[in-house]
């Protein structure tokens, strides 16, 4: 038994923890969860515990549905929303096959294994989200409680009271936290987590999700990371920074170039734009993130980089040019309703393929795209995201970058699963199809 192990079992008796919950994450990207006694983590850590695969999407079938979750102790936290005694903590876990080897179609072994591949390459992958969602009424009424814009102070003491203990919940929990701020649309916030190598970050978000919806139910409201929930409205988004260190340093800088970019950075971003439309479905990975995806919302339509651009798909942030640690780039496509591990291992392997190839970093796009017309993007080289979850799946089936990223079982089952999400949702009949359609036809 390792330290970390040691750790835990020690801070299980000495603070009274009744019941630790292990948290896993299915292809999809929901919360798994199953709890233990206090009396049965030791025997977690050394066996696993055994649970019906087949019955977690996109993990095995019937008839190879056995698995094992076994605990990572250094994720071991106390859950400061389960006041009293006992006490409850979680720790995530990765997941086993009975004979011992990890799983490939557990999101983090995704992610692990596309790590290791950077490892390889002498590099570690740090990933910052800025999380945005929306405070609602209740689940089944999305009514905003305020009519706020961006950096507002509103007065509504149930969002100053949520935000405040959102925080508090998360710092306790050991995920630091830079700043919150009421964001452009009404009712909708966000609070970023400062950066971390992207396993923990993975990691951080599934507990930040859980955090937030926890916050917003005791206050009595309804905490939504669906992308974009309002007509008319901004959409929630998860602008990404990503760097590569190499050792202690950045390896996506260089003080004597023009924009502060490192070959190595130019090479990767240059990856992120050639292999942008196949990695769109993992990123955007639901019917509604289509709808956040269109001009006129600051949201990335079109596959292009810049500095001070946020009409641009990749942007380069000025904020501090002559730090080097801060040097990334900003993946602006992703959005807070995706399976974080997929979506971190696919934007690595982007960025990776273009420094094994050595990919020319295209010109960058000062000029406000949405303002361009179609020929003067096409004369720039600039082409569009998919517009749609199926054409994003149609890109994405012929993906070998996003084949090897994912590896084939989460490949075709994530493949599967969307395209029937698609069926579904095009053989329905909308409100505005009635609206717009039976009075006159």
């Amino acid at each position: 038994m390792d330290r970390q192990q040691q750790y835990v079992l020690r801070t299980v008796d000495e603070r009274d923890i009744g019941f630790v919950r292990l948290w896993f994450t299915d292809v999809l990207g929901s919360l798994k969860s199953v709890a233990v006694t206090e009396s049965e983590v030791e025997g977690a850590f050394a066996e696993g515990i055994g649970f019906d695969g087949s019955a977690v999407d996109g993990f095995a079938r019937v008839q190879e549905s056995d698995m094992l979750a076994r605990p990572d102790a250094s994720t071991f936290q106390v859950l400061p929303w389960k006041e009293g005694s006992p006490g409850v903590a979680r720790m995530f876990c990765d997941i086993h096959r009975p004979e011992g080897e990890p799983f490939a179609a557990d999101p983090r072994q995704v992610l692990k294994r596309n790590l290791s591949k950077a490892s390889q390459m002498g590099f570690t992958f740090y990933v910052h989200p800025e999380m945005e969602f929306f405070l609602f009424k209740g689940a089944d009424d999305p009514t905003p409680l305020d009519r706020g814009g961006y950096f507002d102070l509103t007065p509504n003491e149930i969002q100053s009271d949520f935000r405040r203990q959102a925080i508090t919940m998360l710092e306790k929990m050991g995920i630091s936290v830079e700043y919150s701020h009421h964001e452009v649309a009404p009712s909708q916030h966000e609070i970023d987590l400062r950066y971390a190598d992207a396993l923990t970050m993975a990691d951080n978000i599934m507990t930040y999700r859980h955090v937030i919806k926890q916050t917003a139910m005791r206050l009595g409201v309804h905490a939504s990371f669906m992308p974009k929930p309002l007509t008319g409205e901004w959409g929630s988004a998860m602008h990404t920074h990503l760097s590569l260190f190499d050792g202690d340093s950045n390896a996506f800088y260089d003080p004597d170039d023009p924009y502060r970019l490192s070959d190595t950075a130019k090479h990767f971003t240059a990856g992120l734009l050639r292999h942008a439309r196949e990695i769109t479905a993992v990123t955007c990975q639901w019917v509604n993130s289509y709808k956040r995806l269109v001009p006129g919302y600051e949201a990335p339509v079109f596959i292009s980089w810049g500095r001070h651009n946020r009409s641009s798909l990749i942007r380069i942030p000025q904020y501090k040019p002559t730090k080097a640690a801060s040097t990334r780039v900003e993946y602006r496509a992703p959005d807070p309703a995706c399976n974080p591990y997929l979506a971190f291992s696919v934007l690595l392997a982007a960025g990776l393929k273009g420094i094994e190839e050595g990919y020319e970093l295209p010109p960058e796009a000062e000029d406000n795209i949405y303002e361009m017309t179609e020929a003067e993007r096409r004369a720039a080289g600039i082409t569009s995201l998919p517009a749609s979850l199926d054409q994003a799946l149609s890109v994405m089936e012929e993906s070998e970058l996003v084949a090897e990223a994912l590896g084939e079982h989460v490949f075709d089952y994530f493949l599967r699963n969307k395209w029937q999400e698609w069926e579904e949702y095009r053989s329905q009949v909308t409100p505005f199809e009635l609206e717009r359609y039976l009075p006159t036809l």
